[in-house]
Parts: structure tokens; C-alpha cells; sequence
């Protein structure tokens, strides 16, 4: 039922208080006309007693409390969906911004989505190729799997997040697969570089792209990934699609969280943000999987930017806890100009097991991730010897490891921006490194795929 109210009594930040309202709900979408007779949408925060806590997604500019209507619908926020949207630039409020006519939707859906039977859950067991070989070598992206990359200031998340959204595929199966790409608080120039980057690519026509600019109201960005997500539902369980879900920046997304709790005057936990953003990141990034009887899946690979490179702030910290591991780019790499520069030591994949090995990558894929890992392990662990005692005082073996950690990040993780390496090319460059060092050095590969690779 609609209902309509003039008895704003207060305006704080992006918060509008409603008094002497009766059945209202939490959730409940609200529609505001301000004095110059604006139409803006809000939602229902908070319920008490007859007062209602509106947060508006574009802001309360203009709004104030004689002249403003408000209006409850009854009905919580939804958005029409459609495969037209292949293809389309939206904002972050779902918008069309690319100048071509609103979509005609098929469905029309809560943004808020609904939780994932754990019974209904199909374990995810199939190898998504990005063609980044420190990703599919070391930490594999399976699908129906979420695994964030962990970034800071500076470094180039934005060209690792677009390089995996154009040249990620399923490998060796003829299946329908798209890219949903939502960006939360970027800049002019980065949705610039996005557009530009699918455009030239041709990956554009199998991307749907949000786009909440930093200029955009704040309150936006809470919506944003949960708009892209209820896409990337509809896609993959009802059109069959297999679905890669790209979100980025999420620390712009949890600062929303913060400024929206501060103008709520809410009790801060670690480091002003709220008590429940554990629960919020969770309702975003629980919406990943593969459903039972349904052929299609959702990938998710959540991108944020770690205040001062610390991985244990909240946001890394919560981040980590709810998702299968982590891509961390290391700022060293980044000094070296090793793009992509990501540090595979502290980097992990936890239901990699699942997706490779026989019939899905090939059957030396885990021995050799594991060897290289060693490998590299040991030889930074000399490069911080050789700063004490100097090279000279190294023995043979101890060079040779030396020299391995160099060519591994100088031949195995430096690749051009533009290069898409299969799995067979990764796997061909891992023995060319190891067969470098000594046979009987090569304790975690079985001896029949030393025979077969090993290069003499």
C-alpha cells in the first residue's frame, strides 16, 4: 500500500528521519520529491516506534524538512533485467549511460538476491583459464568460486581486473560465458581506461558494466554491487550462463558502510567501521556459486585496495575470512616493473585442488605448482641471506636458487598486459625454470613427469 508523508523532521548526511509513519517496513523502497520537486529513491533503514531512517542513493542535497514528500511503496528495491544487457554501460543505480535506450525487461528482481540452499550447492570443481600464469599456475580460479585479489594504493589492479574480464574462458567447452563488471568509486579516467580496454578488445559485446564514479553520491555504491550480482544471478541461473563477476574497489564500498554508520551515530568497532560489515561483505560474497540441476554458475573475484598495504586492516582481514583465498599484489614486484605483480608466496587458492590435474588442466599441474612454489620460497629466503654475508659466501646448489627466484619473476610472472598464456604455455615455461635447477632437487614431482618434461 502507498503511503504518503510531509513530516520530515530531520536531514544528516545522506539519512532523512520521517515521523508519525505506521507500517513501515525495513528494506522498503521510498520515493522522495524535494521542494524543486526532484524525484529521488531511497530506502528504509531503520524502524522505531512511528520514526523512519531513510537512506537516499542520490543524496539529500536540496531536501529539507518543510517542502519534502515522501512516499513508501510498499515494495522493497528491485531491478529489470534482460539479456539485452549484454553489451550495455549502466551506472552504479543501474542507469544506462552508454546513450542507447532503457532496457525492456524480462524479470523484474530484488537487488537484495536470496541465500544459496547450502544443500543446493554444487562443489566447485571446473578450471576457469585467465590466462595470467601466476593465477592459473599457482593459485587456480575454479568456477562457482570467489577469490579476491588484495591490492593497494598505485598498484594495477584495474589492468590485472581487465585483463582477467577479457581473456577469461572455460577451457576446452563450447559454453556460453560473460563478464558482469561493477566498479564502485573510480575515477573519470579509470571507467575511461575500462570502456576503452573492452571496446578495443571486442570483449565489450559479453560485458555488462556498472559504473559508480567517485563523483557519484556515496550512498550509490551501497547498491552497486548488489544490482551487478542480482544481474549475474538472473544470467547464470536462468539463462544458463556461466557468469564472472568482477567488483572493484571494495574498500570504496566499506568506507560507504563507514560514513553511513557515523551519520547513523552508531557505536564504531575496528577502526570506525561498523560492527556488522563481517555480515554485509558476507551477504555480497556468498552470492557466488554453482546451484544443483542448474547449468549455469557465478565466479566472483572481488578486487580492493589494503589502506598502507596492511593485510590484516578490517577490510582485508573480514575479506579473507569469508572467501577461498587471495591474489596479493606485492608493491616490490610493482618497484621491479614485473607486471602483473603478483606475490605468489602469500597468495592462495583454496578449492584449487578440485579444479585441475587430469581431464581438467593436466596431470603435472599440482606437483608443479607445488615445486615451483618451493623453489621460489627458498630462493627468497637467500636473497635475504645474500643481504648479510654476500653471494660469494653462497654454495653452488644455493645460486642456483638464487638465480631460479630471478627468472621466475623475470619469465613466469612478468607477461605483457596484452598476452593471454593457455595452461599448456604456463606449464611448458614452469619446467623450463625447473629443469634449471637439479633432478634430484625436484622433491615434489613425481618421477614419471620428470621423464616426460624435464628439458636436459
Amino acid at each position: 500500500m502507498v503511503k504518503e508523508y510531509t513530516t520530515v523532521t530531520e536531514v544528516s548526511g545522506p539519512l532523512m528521519v520521517v515521523d508519525k509513519v505506521s507500517g513501515v517496513a525495513y528494506g522498503e523502497l521510498v520515493r522522495v520529491t524535494d521542494a524543486a520537486g526532484r524525484l529521488k529513491v531511497g530506502q528504509v533503514l531503520e524502524t522505531r516506534k512511528d520514526q523512519a531512517v531513510i537512506q537516499l542513493f542520490e543524496g539529500t542535497s536540496g531536501t529539507d524538512t518543510k517542502n519534502t514528500r515522501v512516499m513508501f511503496t510498499g515494495e522493497t528495491l528491485k531491478v529489470g533485467v534482460s539479456t539485452e544487457m549484454l553489451g550495455r554501460i549502466f551506472d552504479g543505480a543501474g542507469k544506462p549511460i552508454d546513450g542507447s535506450p532503457d532496457i525492456l525487461p524480462e524479470q523484474m528482481i530484488d537487488i537484495n538476491g536470496s541465500a544459496i540452499n547450502p544443500y543446493s550447492r554444487q562443489h566447485p570443481d571446473q578450471f576457469i583459464q585467465t590466462g595470467v600464469s601466476t593465477i592459473d599456475l599457482n593459485n587456480t580460479l575454479v568456477r562457482g568460486q570467489k577469490l579476491p585479489i588484495f591490492s593497494g594504493s598505485g598498484l594495477p589492479h584495474n589492468h590485472l581486473a581487465a585483463q582477467i574480464a577479457r581473456q577469461a574462458k572455460v577451457k576446452n567447452k563450447d559454453e556460453k560465458f560473460a563478464v558482469v563488471f561493477a566498479a564502485m568509486g573510480i575515477t573519470n579516467e579509470e571507467a575511461l581506461f575500462f570502456r576503452h580496454e573492452f571496446e578495443k578488445s571486442g570483449a565489450l559485446g559479453n560485458v555488462v558494466m556498472f559504473l559508480n564514479l567517485a563523483n557519484n553520491p556515496a550512498i550509490e555504491r551501497i547498491i552497486t554491487p548488489r544490482i551487478a550480482l542480482t544481474v549475474a544471478e538472473y544470467l547464470a541461473y536462468e539463462k544458463d550462463m556461466h557468469i564472472l563477476t568482477i567488483l572493484t574497489d571494495m574498500t570504496n564500498y566499506c568506507e560507504s558502510l563507514r560514513e553511513i554508520a557515523a551519520a547513523r551515530s552508531e557505536v564504531p568497532g575496528r577502526r570506525g567501521y561498523p560492527g556488522y560489515m563481517y555480515t554485509d561483505l558476507a551477504s555480497i560474497y556468498e552470492r557466488a556459486g554453482a546451484i544443483k540441476g542448474k547449468k549455469g554458475s557465478l565466479t566472483q573475484i572481488p578486487i580492493l585496495s589494503m589502506p598502507d598495504d596492511d593485510i590484516t586492516h578490517p577490510i582485508a582481514d573480514l575479506t579473507g575470512y569469508i572467501t577461498e583465498g587471495q591474489f596479493v599484489l606485492s608493491r616490490d614486484l610493482h618497484r621491479k616493473a614485473v607486471y602483473p605483480p603478483v606475490n605468489v608466496l602469500p597468495s592462495l587458492s583454496r578449492l584449487m585442488g578440485k579444479g585441475i590435474g587430469k581431464g581438467k588442466t593436466r596431470p603435472d599441474h599440482s606437483d608443479v605448482s607445488n615445486q615451483i612454489y618451493a623453489a621460489y620460497a627458498r630462493g627468497i629466503e637467500l636473497r635475504d641471506l645474500v643481504a648479510v654475508i654476500g653471494k660469494e659466501s653462497l654454495m653452488e646448489l644455493d645460486l642456483k636458487y638464487l638465480e631460479f627466484a630471478d627468472e621466475f619473476e623475470d619469465r613466469f610472472v612478468r607477461q605483457d598486459f596484452a598476452e593471454n598464456r593457455d595452461i599448456e604455455k604456463t606449464l611448458s615455461i614452469a619446467w623450463e625454470l625447473l629443469s634449471r635447477l637439479p633432478k634430484t632437487e625436484l622433491k615434489r614431482v613425481k618421477k614419471e613427469f620428470i621423464e616426460q618434461y624435464y628439458q636436459e
